[in-house]
């Protein structure tokens, strides 16, 4: 399996803030969706023709999620993704949330693959290739 960690940069916006001026909880789930989209793409797999081709998109299928400390508008963030475990089935990723060194969120996130009408289908074999 593939260990490397793929980086993702992100800048805080205002519109990422609540009225306390701290980024509003949800837009760290935008924030390491964004980095997983940029890490799949740059493995060469491209998910409009995933779903074309092979009929499957990725889900998200649980995620659990620990807020550590607050970011605030106009930090400079890095998400960083590393796959932890690949099966026919799944792919089971941690992804950090950090600004310089500091974790602020912590998530490991499972990831599936649908095909239409929701039913459950095996990773795509290139993804799989390309993970172990």
């Amino acid at each position: 399996m593939s260990s490397a960690t793929h980086s993702f940069p992100v800048r805080v916006y205002y519109e990422d803030t609540d009225m306390a001026g701290i980024v509003y909880y949800a837009n760290y789930l935008k924030y390491i969706e964004r980095a997983r989209s940029a890490w799949v793409r740059e493995m060469g797999i491209d998910q409009n023709e995933m779903r074309e081709k092979d009929g499957v998109v990725f889900a998200v299928r649980r995620v659990e999620a620990d807020y550590l400390s607050s970011a605030r508008f106009d930090d400079e963030l890095e998400v960083r993704t590393t796959t932890q475990a690949v099966t026919g089935a799944r792919l089971v990723m941690d992804q950090q949330v950090l600004r310089g060194e500091e974790v602020l969120f912590a998530a490991q996130v499972t990831i599936v693959c649908i095909g239409e009408g929701g039913a459950p289908a095996r990773l795509p074999e290139g993804l799989r290739r390309r993970l172990h």
